[in-house]
């Protein structure tokens, strides 16, 4: 990744035979923690080889919400750079993943919060992929999509009053996918705020954990990725 070394994370049942698809995993703003990687065997499960990006780099590890910012902010402002290394994350999955003879040719990606935001940049970069979700992620972008350039369906789960990334943001997005002729979909929470499946990370006003809406996001996000991976959507 140019001058920048990372260290994901490659998450995988070796219970499992056979090949399986690939789902790119990219953490909220916090990065590479103990937490990014259980969310990494959550979603992998019996399912998937999953594999948890590395944003920031190895031994780049923000202790708090003001280091990650720092971190953040520079990134979600330079879209090329951010594409440059979430591209990186993907093909170092997809490239570790066949090392092992783990994968088939599916492929998918999954972001929270930051990591929300680049999935979609991902996806915006024409990667090839059947699926990319974006949970209470980024949504704007400082390079919009050009027409047919997405492949990857996309699913969007985000809380009403989330105000990290508000109705503003959600408006533009919708009409940057139209103008794209990307297929998309966007599901939305009432009275629901930002970083909702994160427990722990409230902040009055701006982040509260919320179950329901993170029970049911996670069993829409498997079910759009299964009609993805099947060709349904």
């Amino acid at each position: 990744m140019g001058a920048l070394t990372a260290e994901g994370a490659l998450i995988y049942d070796e219970n499992v035979s056979g090949k399986r698809p690939a789902v790119l995993l990219a953490p909220n703003w916090i990065g590479m923690t103990d937490h990014a990687i259980q969310r990494g065997e959550l979603v992998a499960a019996n399912r998937y080889v999953v594999f948890v990006a590395d944003m920031y780099g190895a031994g780049t590890r923000p202790a708090d919400f003001g280091e990650a910012a720092a971190l953040a902010n520079p990134l979600r402002a330079d879209a090329i750079e951010q594409r440059s290394r979430v591209k990186a994350a993907f093909e170092t999955m997809i490239a570790q993943a066949q090392k092992r003879s783990l994968i088939d040719d599916r492929r998918a990606a999954v972001g929270f919060c930051f990591g929300g935001g680049n999935v979609l940049e991902l996806a915006r970069d024409g990667a090839d992929l059947a699926a990319a979700v974006s949970i209470h992620g980024d949504l704007k972008t400082a390079l919009p999509a050009g027409k047919g350039t997405i492949k990857a369906a996309l699913l969007v789960a985000h809380g009403a009053l989330d105000p990290v990334a508000p109705r503003a943001d959600r408006d533009a997005f919708e009409a940057e996918m139209n103008a794209a002729g990307a297929k998309w979909q966007m599901v939305t929470f009432s009275g629901v705020l930002h970083a909702y499946t994160d427990q722990g990370a409230d902040v009055p006003g701006i982040a509260a954990w919320d179950e329901p809406a993170t029970r049911q996001t996670y069993a829409l996000a498997h079910q759009f990725l299964a009609d993805a991976f099947a060709a349904r959507l």
